[in-house]
């Protein structure tokens, strides 16, 4: 399957941070509803949503803590097996060498990130 068959829209915006909390409080001040709440590796993951805009928080290892300090945005595809499957085939720089998985939403989530050509992260990820 295609990426242009396969891809549905943005799925969200990852925005590393030392504190959670204070932008969980940040963007409740401009009308974003806690979606989802996880346990992460470092920290919780909180997933933030207004609309059709998703946003990710969550602690890293590191954290530029500059301007621009995007970590990465997730593309939702139908299947994520089939554009891993078209990654390759096209020859893309792959950061993930088989699919991840992760326990977020109600039946977890499978996904694989990807280098741009500005060494953007791009994640390919799919809701179960």
């Amino acid at each position: 399957m295609r990426f242009s068959e396969n891809i549905t829209g943005i799925q969200h915006i990852g925005i590393p941070t030392m504190d959670v909390e204070k932008s969980v409080a940040f963007y409740k001040a401009l009308g974003f509803e806690e979606k989802l709440r996880e346990k992460g590796l470092r920290g919780p993951v909180v997933f933030m949503g207004q609309k059709n805009l998703m946003l990710e928080f969550y602690v890293p290892e590191a954290c530029a803590g500059c301007a621009g300090a995007v970590d990465h945005f997730a593309i939702d595809v139908q299947d994520v097996d089939a554009a891993f499957e078209e990654a390759k085939k096209m020859g893309l720089k792959l950061l993930d060498q088989e699919i991840q998985s992760r326990p977020f939403w109600a039946n977890g989530v499978r996904f694989f990130n990807l280098e741009g050509p500005n060494q953007e992260k791009i994640e390919f990820s799919q809701i179960l």
